[in-house]
């Protein structure tokens, strides 16, 4: 699933090529939505909130979530599609650019003084301008026996943070996975350095935790199960923390630089 940064940049995206423009097509293909008609209003914003997008409309707010698959592409007309139709599930038009969202995970639309209906559960965004880290720790602080690397995933306690950030940024700090929320040693200086490491990502398009951004040299443990660690060769170990057995929530660790306590 994107991490917050990558929604951020798609945010960023729409809005160049959206914002100020009139809608000349809307089409909506997913069935909720498939009567919906946008035309002839201006689009104002685009903005990110945690993983998802609201792009604002007239009275009206998208809403759209990439999921697991999804992605937005915005180019000028004429530009050739590079993912399948009949993967598209709404197409914005104004008189200058297309915007495509192939296999959105959500495509929502409510009355802008609505949004909370879709985003009012989320947490502090970690790449908001009002960004609250008082907020999330007092949320995260709810559930003290919660293992820290679910806690962290739960977008109710702050918003943005995926699979992989959570993985590098325990790393990082030498935090084990499992480890409860109240016994890590410095939640504050945790949450810090992974919102740092979120908004440097997010002005980039290479995202990078180690400092290098070359191919295979970009993170410390994620995805690097059965491989030395970086810092002291031991092999990197993964597990299943998921909740539910429809969630993936693996996590990467380094038995020596992470040690479990207790």
């Amino acid at each position: 699933m994107p991490e917050g940064d990558t929604v951020f940049r798609a945010a960023a995206k729409l809005h160049e090529g959206l914002s100020g423009g009139v809608l000349t097509v809307s089409d909506f293909r997913v069935p909720q939505h498939a009567t919906a008609d946008l035309t002839g209003l201006v689009v104002d914003e685009t903005v990110s909130r945690g993983k998802h997008l609201l792009t604002r409309v007239g009275p009206w707010t998208i809403h759209t979530h990439l999921k697991m698959e999804g992605v937005w592409h915005v180019h000028p007309h004429g530009t050739g599609w590079r993912r399948p139709a009949h993967s598209a599930r709404l197409v914005l038009e104004t008189a200058d650019r297309q915007a495509v969202g192939f296999w959105l995970g959500m495509v929502d639309l409510v009355p802008r003084d609505a949004e909370d209906t879709v985003v009012g559960h989320l947490g502090p965004d970690l790449l908001g301008s009002d960004w609250d880290l008082d907020e999330a720790l007092a949320r995260l602080a709810t559930r003290p026996d919660s293992q820290v690397f679910t806690a962290l995933l739960d977008q109710r306690n702050l918003a943005g943070f995926g699979t992989e950030y959570v993985n590098e940024m325990l790393f990082v700090l030498g935090i084990h996975p499992t480890t409860a929320v109240a016994d890590v040693p410095d939640l504050r200086r945790l949450v810090s350095r992974g919102q740092q490491m979120i908004r440097v990502n997010s002005t980039r398009w290479e995202r990078s935790f180690t400092g290098s951004t070359r191919r295979g040299q970009e993170r410390w443990v994620f995805h690097r199960e059965r491989k030395p660690c970086r810092r002291c060769g031991t092999r990197i170990r993964d597990t299943d923390l998921g909740d539910v057995p429809t969630q993936e929530r693996n996590a990467f660790w380094c038995p020596h630089c992470q040690p479990a306590r207790g």
